[in-house]
């Protein structure tokens, strides 16, 4: 096993109800940060990297997720790119302080397939320290 240092989690598990619109969502957020290679599809599931996707045969997943992206311009790219793939918009790009007193560059994003599910894209050269 390859351990990584300055992560805690080793993957996300998500259950979705509609696995085509989260397929197509995820291509195209992405397909906006530059990481469509790292997306592998099956026909039950996909995954990107740490995260791992497959249809709720029950209850859906409910979590927030944050993406880093390089710069404001793929913050912009990455808002629009969620919105024409089904996301619903919950705060366009904007600079906001966070509660660990951290500016961030970030925009919101309710996917349409989980309810209450945030998607954020932080500026990572503005995290928090212990980040």
């Amino acid at each position: 096993m390859e351990f990584h240092l300055g992560r805690l989690i080793d993957h996300v598990h998500l259950r979705v109800s509609d696995l085509e619109a989260s397929k197509r969502f995820y291509r195209a957020v992405l397909e906006s940060l530059d990481l469509s290679a790292v997306l592998v599809e099956g026909a039950d599931y996909f995954y990107a990297d740490e995260l791992f996707v497959d249809k709720a045969s029950e209850a859906v997943s409910r979590v927030h997720l944050a993406f880093q992206a390089p710069d404001r311009a793929t913050v912009r790219k990455f808002h629009g790119a969620a919105l024409a793939a089904g996301g619903r918009d919950n705060g366009g790009p904007a600079s906001v302080v966070t509660t660990l007193a951290t500016t961030q560059h970030s925009c919101w994003i309710l996917t349409g397939t989980t309810s209450r599910r945030y998607i954020t894209v932080p500026r990572p050269d503005q995290r928090h320290p212990s980040w």
